[in-house]
């Protein structure tokens, strides 16, 4: 009598893991997680520090923004109308504690007043203006300086003592000492003044209109951004090069890549999905604390280029006293760091296990 071979059941469609129910699972991870509930409320208790540090260090400034409007006019505005236009800024007199929960108001409002140098536009709508040029500028430049970089660092770290790794040691290194300033300096002489290949100034043809369904406005948007862009990202690619270069070379002294290699796995899925997703982990933080800069724009970068970012803006805001606009433009790349910060703990779960 033959007994019949029981065949293998198949695969239920229901039983193969799906991205919905992966997507599940990593979010579940994040919910539950200890190490992410403790960083939460680290980063609650820093943004606290940040908004009253915020809050005092503009009234122990020396000087009266009110008292340089007033001298600005030169005598046309009525002296009468000095504690009004006090009050209109949120200049007001009183207890340090009213000024405070003033304060803490106006941020749940996103109520800051009027800029003192700009009256009487928002501070809200100064900021917003200078931001969307910072964004599409410096956001562009350090998302590419980051991929290039750590790629390039990777395969500078997979091939080190090659002639990659010899080339691209010495360049990182040297383009890392020079300052961004200096060499946005010498592109503006060199491909703006001497050649004539890219416009030096502004961040669009002023002698057309700004209208952002027009080819002609956006090519133009495109055509100013290019030169600051490729200076940014020519002085920021060495760090990111250099930092996972070194830790690609800690990583892959592992011997979980040892047994990677005795399995006999490619080359290419060892180097990308084996040591540099654990080597990654440590660039991510550095790549977040760039937000802060990113922002807050880089403002010598912005002055050469007459770019009207907000590390223009806020040189701009402290030259003219307007406490309303600094305490925005803080607050602002406070809180980006700080977000950015949390997103990188939430990527640490999602990456490595150990951090659940």
């Amino acid at each position: 009598m033959t007994r019949a071979i029981a065949k293998p059941a198949a695969n239920k469609p229901s039983d193969d893991p799906t991205f919905f129910t992966k997507a599940l699972d990593s979010v579940y991870a994040i919910v539950n997680s200890r190490f992410l509930r403790r960083r939460f409320v680290f980063y609650l208790v820093a943004a606290f520090a940040a908004i009253t540090l915020n809050f005092l260090i503009p009234r122990l400034m020396p000087g009266d923004p009110v008292q340089l409007l007033f001298a600005r006019f030169q005598g046309r505005l009525d002296p009468r109308a000095f504690e009004a236009i006090k009050a209109q800024f949120g200049f007001v007199e009183g207890p340090l504690l009213e000024q405070y929960l003033l304060y803490l108001r106006s941020i749940v409002t996103l109520d800051f007043g009027p800029s003192i140098m700009g009256f009487p536009i928002p501070v809200t709508q100064v900021i917003f203006n200078s931001l969307r040029w910072t964004l599409m500028l410096m956001g562009i430049a350090s998302v590419m300086s980051y991929v290039i970089g750590t790629l390039l660092g990777v395969i500078a770290a997979w091939r080190r003592g090659n002639r990659i790794d010899t080339t691209l040691l010495p360049i990182a290194s040297v383009l890392g000492a020079f300052p961004y300033f200096f060499i946005a300096l010498l592109a503006v002489y060199v491909l703006g003044f001497q050649y004539d290949i890219f416009p030096t100034s502004h961040a669009y043809d002023t002698g057309i209109s700004q209208d952002w369904s027009s080819p002609e406005y956006l090519w133009s948007v495109v055509y100013h951004m290019l030169l600051p862009l490729i200076t940014i990202v020519i002085t920021s690619l060495g760090g990111p090069l250099l930092g996972m270069r070194n830790n690609m070379i800690g990583v892959l002294s592992q011997d979980y890549i040892v047994m990677a290699e005795a399995k006999g796995l490619t080359e290419r899925r060892i180097m990308l999905l084996y040591a540099a997703r654990n080597a990654v982990l440590p660039s991510l933080t550095a790549f977040a604390m760039s937000f802060g800069f990113l922002v807050g724009g880089s403002i010598l970068v912005e002055i050469v280029f007459s770019y009207p970012g907000m590390g223009y803006t806020l040189l701009l805001a402290i030259n003219a006293r307007d406490y309303p606009v600094m305490q925005g433009v803080f607050l602002m790349i406070t809180a980006v760091v700080l977000l950015a910060n949390f997103l990188v703990d939430v990527s640490y779960v999602l990456l490595d296990p150990r951090a659940r």
